[in-house]
């Protein structure tokens, strides 16, 4: 008997074959998830390049309402660091209009980052919890078809009356197969989430830096207005 890809596919019990292509769905799932994921880490990268060096540049020359408005445009949305710049900065116009002072001011400010950043990490991780269920689950989908293969194995044994390796071959590949199949999908699917998380990790240190940047920012502004 040939051991080729199709022979042990035609093999197979049903329970097996159906592991397989649960397994096989998974590993598509995670593709897709990784490569959506990179493509709008590519996005989110790209637009912030484009827009922070003109919001820094309006700050340095004192035009806040001007970076509020470009920050706040549909198209720099999808600019992380556009998000946190127009958070911080809308909390603190709002808070000079309350009439709050300057601390609170502040206090404002510093909140409204930690909102739009908790609230951009959330879209950066959309879709890593099911890699993370998927790297945990494949190799007990796997050790379950691995199971009925054993199964099998006995049951050729049974039918034929011997123990030879023809009897069992079948049933073995099988259980090999499915374990395979189930360690090589939580292999792909863990290091697609925990290199999708090293990169959440570096846009939220971006936007935390952002942050305080935008604090300063407001504190020096103050400070010269009072030495003046």
């Amino acid at each position: 008997m040939q051991f080729g890809l199709i022979e042990m596919w035609q093999s197979m019990g049903a329970v097996a074959k159906t592991v397989a292509i649960a397994l096989i769905v998974l590993s598509v799932i995670a593709l897709y998830l990784f490569l959506e994921r990179i493509m709008f880490f590519s996005r989110t990268r790209k637009k912030s390049r484009e827009v922070a060096p003109k919001l820094a540049e309006l700050l340095k020359t004192g035009k806040v309402q001007e970076a509020l408005i470009l920050s706040t445009k549909k198209e720099n949305k999808g600019s992380h660091l556009a998000r946190v710049t127009a958070a911080g900065i809308k909390e603190f116009l709002e808070g000079q209009e309350a009439n709050l002072s300057f601390d609170e001011q502040i206090e404002t400010s510093q909140r409204g980052c930690e909102r739009a950043t908790n609230l951009f990490t959330q879209e950066l991780k959309r879709g890593l919890t099911v890699l993370a269920t998927i790297a945990t689950s494949s190799p007990f989908i796997g050790l379950f078809g691995t199971i009925f293969g054993i199964i099998n194995a006995f049951r050729g044994m049974a039918i034929t009356g011997s123990g030879g390796i023809g009897a069992v071959a079948s049933g073995i590949a099988e259980a090999l197969i499915t374990t395979a199949a189930g360690i090589g999908v939580a292999i792909i699917a863990l290091w697609f989430y925990n290199l999708l998380s090293g990169k959440v990790e570096i846009y939220n240190t971006e936007m935390t830096n952002a942050s305080s940047e935008i604090v300063d920012y407001f504190i020096r502004k103050h400070s010269t207005k009072e030495r003046i």
